[in-house]
């Protein structure tokens, strides 16, 4: 549970409404953290996609799988 304000994709208006539009499915709490700066939310999802679909001598699979680990280490429910 976030204790930051978010706004749910149905709730969002104007460039947050934009900027949800470009996801597809359920967004996660980590993203919608963002939802009250659209930029910042656009930084951190392109971000991501560098980092876990990016060129990399690790495939993804295993990207994934750490940070999975990192998040239960950290107690974090994402």
């Amino acid at each position: 549970m976030s204790r930051i304000e978010m706004i749910e994709p149905d709730k969002a208006k104007g460039k947050m409404e934009e900027v949800y539009g470009k996801f597809k499915g359920k967004l996660a709490n980590i993203l919608k953290v963002h939802s009250l700066h659209p930029d910042s939310l656009e930084a951190h999802w392109n971000y991501y996609r560098i980092i876990m679909m990016g060129p990399s001598p690790l495939p993804r699979q295993t990207r994934e799988m750490i940070a999975v680990i990192v998040s239960k280490t950290n107690n974090c429910q994402y």
